[in-house]
């Protein structure tokens, strides 16, 4: 029963967090086509240990990838925690 409950509540946050990102994602792709200028946009697409990096300048492409080996690097100490922890 508990795990049961753990696991809906485990499958409603994923889903609640693509459904977040899909409207974070309207929303601004609605606010930059009404900027004068447009818009900068970049996003790394990670494909197991290969990364796919895309977008409009390389500024914008640099934050991104500096956010993604951040983002590499904490998964990578979430998944190794009960090795170091040793239980």
């Amino acid at each position: 029963m508990y795990l049961s409950s753990l696991t809906g509540i485990g499958f409603l946050l994923i889903l609640f967090g693509f459904v977040l990102a899909v409207i974070a994602m309207i929303i601004l792709a609605a606010r930059s086509s009404k900027a004068p200028g447009g818009g900068r946009s970049a996003g790394v697409l990670l494909i197991g240990p290969i990364p796919i990096i895309f977008g409009s300048d390389k500024q914008s492409i640099k934050i991104v990838v500096i956010l993604a080996i951040v983002l590499m690097l904490i998964v990578l100490v979430v998944m190794l925690f009960p090795l170091l922890v040793g239980h």
